[in-house]
């Protein structure tokens, strides 16, 4: 059984993919396991891979989608990002990590759609 919070979740990402397809990226993966945690969408786009996590919030009063990303969820998206260039049978040179933000109302209308790009720093 799906929790309301998983199925907003999947909703995001959803839309996510969709959006970012739109935008001429090329959806590689989803929902990707490591080591160090899942990462949402691994993308490419004119020859950079773009590591997306997509963070879906209805109105809760607990902040913005933004807001959630704290400094050890950071750091466990770059262990991940950095996990699958590591183990990827292509060699990538250009990468970033980005944050796609969604708002959503109770009724599930659309409220806002932001991608952040490089939203964790990486070496």
């Amino acid at each position: 059984m799906t929790t309301r919070r998983q199925r907003t979740g999947e909703l995001g990402e959803e839309l996510a993919s969709r959006r970012l397809r739109d935008a001429g990226y090329r959806i590689l993966e989803r929902k990707h396991r490591t080591p160090h945690g899942e990462i949402d969408l691994v993308c490419e786009r004119d020859g950079t891979v773009v590591f997306v996590e997509v963070r879906t919030r209805r109105p809760s009063g607990f902040g913005s989608p933004e807001e959630s990303i704290t400094p050890e969820k950071a750091a466990h998206m770059s262990d991940s990002a950095q996990h699958y260039i590591q183990s990827a049978c292509v060699e990538y040179h250009d990468w970033r990590i980005d944050l796609v933000a969604i708002e959503l109302a109770h009724n599930g209308r659309l409220l806002r759609y932001e991608v952040i790009e490089n939203v964790v720093e990486h070496q």
